[in-house]
């Protein structure tokens, strides 16, 4: 009976690791860099970590940050937002040299590296804050989005509806300063290992010319 109850805590423990949620202990500081000059885009896409990974891993992006968007809630926190008490997803700031890469290539990147065809959902992250958002700033970035899906569609890229919301961006709240460059500074992570790098290499492959050199 002891030994049943031993292999079902670590059954339980090794679940837990898998689920893109941390203890709070491990802060990484982020080097203040310098943004003037560049321009911002917004996406949500699953897991922060995984997107943050991926934007960071393209040429002409400068920075990447993780937080939380698209919800009504003020200063919305890591706990609430994970356990679905607010209305916001997780998600991240790109900031980005627009003499480097446009608009309609972020807009690439956000789909060719997650699925936009799963409802409130990526990967082993189920909730509505882990939802497929794509934020536009102004009519251009908007009208960019919605041809770029109508492209997909009629390529029949992907074998279900696209579920993406587009939607008007409002207010971007940055994560906690433990969930910040949490993919690169927690490499041997089990959610990190198995499903973060795994993610990244995917798109890393499908897409070598959008990469910055090293990558």
């Amino acid at each position: 009976m002891k030994k049943r109850l031993i292999v079902l805590a670590s059954v339980l423990l090794s679940s837990s690791l898998w689920a893109c949620n941390p203890a709070p202990k491990e802060v990484a500081a982020k080097t203040e860099i310098q943004r003037e000059g560049l321009l911002t885009a917004y996406f949500a896409s699953g897991c922060f970590w995984c997107v943050e990974a991926v934007f960071q891993s393209v040429e002409g992006v400068v920075d990447a940050v993780s937080g939380y968007s698209g919800g009504s809630e003020e200063g919305p926190t890591y706990q609430e937002v994970s356990a679905g008490r607010t209305t916001h997803a997780e998600a991240v700031q790109v900031f980005y040299d627009p003499d480097k890469v446009d608009f309609k290539t972020l807009v690439v990147v956000f789909f060719g590296s997650h699925d936009p065809t799963t409802l409130n959902r990526q990967g082993p992250d189920r909730g509505a804050q882990y939802r497929s958002i794509a934020f536009y700033e102004n009519e251009q970035e908007k009208k960019i989005i919605e041809e770029y899906i109508t492209k997909l569609n009629e390529e029949g890229t992907y074998s279900a509806p696209i579920v993406t919301e587009v939607k008007e961006f409002d207010a971007f709240y940055e994560a906690e300063e433990y969930h910040q460059e949490y993919e690169r500074l927690h490499p041997d992570n089990p959610y990190v290992r198995n499903v973060s790098i795994p993610r990244l290499r995917k798109f890393q492959e499908k897409y070598p010319e959008l990469l910055k050199s090293g990558h």
